[in-house]
């Protein structure tokens, strides 16, 4: 066998899944049914085996046409129930009911249901011709008790190809309709794999289907380490599918999400289905945080540091059921409630739907929406999860303390730091008359302003250590003193988080944007312009129309700074995501939001611009000289407060000028830019601009324009989240000129061939034969790859 080839690295990985510290089985395509996409042997191997009583009971009633009729049976209730609601739940033929898996059991005092666990059947078949009509192979499939499971493709960069050429097999070789790939009916996640790098996905649709990545990360980048012991990509055979790994992910990781959609046109709600399996972060957090609750008991606090993409609604979800049923190595229950602290609705319902998939009983989860009573019996009651808000948190430590011969865990959710501003802030119910640099002075945050973190340490420091609570907060951006409470010491004795999956790895992963790549302060934007307004060349007349209020104006006002933000969000922010974009403008205090706001209205007004619809939003009344009795953000949008996140998610609004409130917190996929006209430093600058890093359709970039900050200061915030950045130190017009002449020089691209395409694009009076025109310009720029 060549050494180069995809055959060597499939047998490479076979040999470590089939030896005995995998446990799995070495299957055959001879044993595969290609119309009903079942191993139909194994299946009934394992049957015979683990329920003998229940195969003889279902022989005497179906006789000699048994195995036809059960495997019928068992098709039909995969068409039900999918093929994991069949592996979990099993199934029921003429009253007789089937297991189709055994999960390893939390506790080991059943010796039967352990060695039921032992009878699982798992096998690797390579290679196998899978559908009816053609000769198509797949290099593995990964099957449980006769049921596929998982399929791999795999390439080799010896062989010239790596992980993207698998996903494009996936993508447009594979066909969603063929029974092995139904979504739900059979294979639940495909992977694309290469000696370096590995990807997922867990719904086949063509073109349109998206791959996760499933690496370790390297350091705190995306990708793997260096593996001086073989590929890079091992740990996805040797660890994740091992036997008891692989069993865990389908028993206790794998679910079906479904969401609920709202169609704005058309007010009709549709679902949204997918099936959820672990990213390597989230599998490695739960495993290890359990693992160490395992070891240590309850009494040690956690810090877990995932940034905004990390998928932490699952995460929490998984960790709070793996809490739940926890046990130690005596084999006694550690934790008789796991508490979730969040504001999240998604996650109560997510939480609730996720662990119903897993016990298939109801009362596993508790939603506290009412008083501390009840949050009390729930707690005395010993209900296994229960759902409260961090306004309940004292409560809950003093509670559980009283308790002491019972033991709680508690998981903290940042995103409720959510609309109000920092949670510990007692705001003013009118702020008095004042000037604005008054008004900003009072209401400033400094760099150590009070979050939630510093009311969970103020909270536990009042109650003390609590020896039978264990104590689990995420978070994206913890703070210095937070890492010092909560974290462990690495080798120098520095705090650090217990588990990171750091905002660079998700910004490289692809599930956050840079919001730091297109930063610029307006000094910068300012000076970027004049350039371009000096030059000959670049000062068309378009150009100079575009970009002629910025270089005029040096703003110093409100007013100025009004016409700046307007006039950009038109020619720039409006135009990007098909015309749906929306821009945020952070102010310096309240007072600040409702001039800004009275200025917009005035200058919109004045102009008789219609494509600027802002919202303004504030807590509290705000006195000025047009409002002497005081004003309120629902009086100034003409609805109420708590509508204002849906009401901005619609076409009606697209500018949000905030004072503190939805600068943390705040998710709408649509910002894309972000006015800063507000004095911002650690960790509120990060989760500031933060608000813009969502991914959505046609997002491909951010950008902030910075009126008061300095560089510097927005980088140094950012760098212990990130350890990178992308902002250039000064954009210089003379860079276009260097890549320009690059470009001529490696004979890329000629300036006739830009002319011709030029002229294609602007003539749009033959649009079909411009067309073509435009494609063989295009053609000869990028010829296809022949891949």
């Amino acid at each position: 066998m060549p050494i180069h080839t995809e055959k060597t690295f499939e047998s490479a990985i076979e040999e470590v899944l089939i030896a005995p510290e995998c446990g799995w089985l070495k299957g055959s395509n001879t044993d595969y049914d290609r119309s009903m996409a079942v191993f139909p042997v194994y299946i009934f191997n394992f049957l015979k085996a683990s329920q003998p009583k229940a195969w003889e009971k279902l022989a005497k009633i179906h006789g000699a046409d048994m195995e036809r009729k059960l495997l019928d049976r068992i098709a039909k209730e995969m068409d039900l129930k999918g093929s994991l609601g069949v592996l979990r739940q099993g199934f029921s033929d003429y009253g007789v009911n089937f297991k189709m898996a055994y999960f390893k059991p939390e506790s080991n005092l059943n010796p039967e249901t352990m060695g039921l666990y032992g009878q699982n059947l798992l096998h690797v078949t390579r290679q196998l011709y899978y559908g009816i009509g053609h000769q198509k192979s797949l290099d593995l499939v990964l099957s449980l008790n006769g049921i596929p499971v998982a399929t791999a493709e795999l390439k080799n960069h010896l062989s010239g190809q790596n992980i993207f050429h698998a996903e494009k097999q996936y993508k447009f070789d594979r066909d969603p309709a063929e029974l092995l790939f139904r979504f739900k009916q059979r294979a639940m996640v495909h992977f694309a794999v290469d000696p370096d790098a590995v990807s997922f996905t867990t719904k086949l649709e063509k073109g349109q289907t998206r791959f996760f990545p499933l690496n370790k990360g390297n350091g705190r980048a995306a990708g793997n380490p260096n593996n001086p012991k073989g590929y890079k990509t091992d740990y996805l055979w040797q660890q994740i599918w091992q036997r008891d790994s692989f069993l865990d992910i389908i028993g206790r990781f794998m679910h079906l999400q479904v969401e609920e959609i709202i169609d704005k046109s058309t007010g009709k709600t549709k679902k949204k289905e997918a099936f959820i399996f672990p990213r390597y972060h989230q599998l490695d957090a739960v495993r290890k945080l359990a693992a160490d609750v395992k070891s240590s008991g309850p009494g040690k606090n956690y810090l877990i540091q995932h940034s905004a993409g990390s998928g932490k609604s699952n995460s929490i979800a998984w960790l709070a059921y793996r809490l739940s049923s926890l046990h130690s190595m005596d084999n006694e229950r550690i934790f008789n409630s796991v508490v979730v602290i969040t504001d999240r609705r998604v996650l109560d319902n997510q939480l609730q739907d996720t662990i119903y998939q897993f016990e298939h009983k109801t009362g596993v989860v508790k939603k506290i929406d009412k008083d501390s009573t009840q949050l009390a019996e729930a707690i005395t009651e010993g209900v296994p999860i229960i759902i409260t808000t961090l306004q309940k948190f004292p409560f809950i430590i003093e509670k559980v303390g009283s308790i002491k011969k019972r033991n709680y865990a508690v998981i903290v959710d940042e995103a409720h730091s959510s609309q109000g501003g920092t949670a510990s802030r007692k705001m003013k119910e009118i702020l008095s008359a004042g000037t604005l640099e008054e008004a900003e002075e009072e209401e400033r945050d400094p760099e150590d302003a009070d979050n939630y973190e510093d009311e969970l340490r103020r909270t536990m420091a009042t109650y003390g250590v609590q020896p039978n609570l264990s104590f689990f907060a995420f978070t994206a951006t913890p703070k210095y003193k937070t890492l010092e409470v909560f974290g462990v010491k690495d080798a120098n004795g520095q705090p650090k988080p217990f588990h990171l999956y750091s905002m660079r790895q998700a910004i490289e992963e692809g599930f956050i944007l840079d919001v730091l790549a297109n930063y610029t302060t307006y000094e910068t934007f300012f000076k970027l312009s004049k350039a371009i307004e000096d030059d000959p060349l670049m000062n068309k007349r378009k150009a100079a129309i575009a970009i002629g209020r910025f270089v005029n104006l040096h703003p110093h006002n409100i007013g100025q700074k009004t016409e700046i933000m307007v006039e950009h969000f038109r020619q720039v922010t409006c135009r990007q995501m098909g015309g749906k974009a929306k821009a945020m403008v952070v102010t310096g205090s309240r007072k600040h939001a409702l001039r800004y706001y009275e200025a917009f209205k005035k200058y919109i007004r004045d102009n008789g611009y219609s494509d600027v619809r802002p919202l303004v939003a504030f807590s509290g009344k705000v006195i000025d000289d047009l409002y002497p009795g005081g004003v309120t953000e629902a009086q100034l949008n003409k609805f109420k407060e708590s509508e204002l996140p849906e009401r901005f998610d619609s076409e009606a609004f697209n500018v949000l000028l905030v004072a503190s409130k939805y600068q943390t917190g705040f998710d709408q996929p649509l910002l894309h830019t972000m006015y800063v006209d507000k004095k911002l430093s650690g960790v509120l600058a990060v989760q500031t601009l933060s608000r813009l890093n969502r991914i959505a359709a046609g997002k491909t970039d951010t950008f902030v324009l910075d009126f008061v900050n300095d560089r510097d200061t927005i980088l140094k915030s950012f760098q212990p989240y990130n350890e990178y950045t992308t902002a250039d130190l000064e954009p210089n017009p003379n860079l276009l000129y260097d890549l320009k002449y690059k470009l001529e020089f490696k004979q890329i691209i000629w300036q006739t061939e830009v002319g011709n395409f030029c002229k294609a694009f602007v003539n749009r009076k033959e649009i079909t034969r411009n067309q073509a025109a435009l494609n063989t310009s295009i053609d000869l720029l990028f010829p296809v790859s022949k891949d």
